[in-house]
């Protein structure tokens, strides 16, 4: 059974724009995400990112996980290692 869920995407039928309001926005960048992190897309974009572009997507993202989730979250979350103990 996968670990990783990508459900919201397939399933979302309300509006998708930036700037309504935070739960509209929230919908949003959900969506977006798991766009972008689609596999087929992935494998379209990656090789036409510059190497400065990737830099900062992996330093955006990893920063945002430093600063809103506790080691062990970020663990059990994220990296989807139930095993870890602190």
């Amino acid at each position: 059974m996968p670990q990783h869920t990508h459900e919201f995407v397939e399933d979302y039928d309300g509006m998708v724009g930036y700037g309504l309001d935070r739960e509209t926005d929230q919908a949003t960048l959900q969506f977006y995400l798991q766009k972008f992190s689609d596999d087929a897309f992935m494998k379209l974009i990656l090789p036409r990112l510059r190497q400065e572009d990737m830099d900062r997507l992996f330093d955006l993202l990893s920063g945002f996980l430093r600063q809103h989730l506790e080691e062990e979250e970020y663990h059990q979350h994220f990296l989807k290692d139930h095993g870890h103990e602190d």
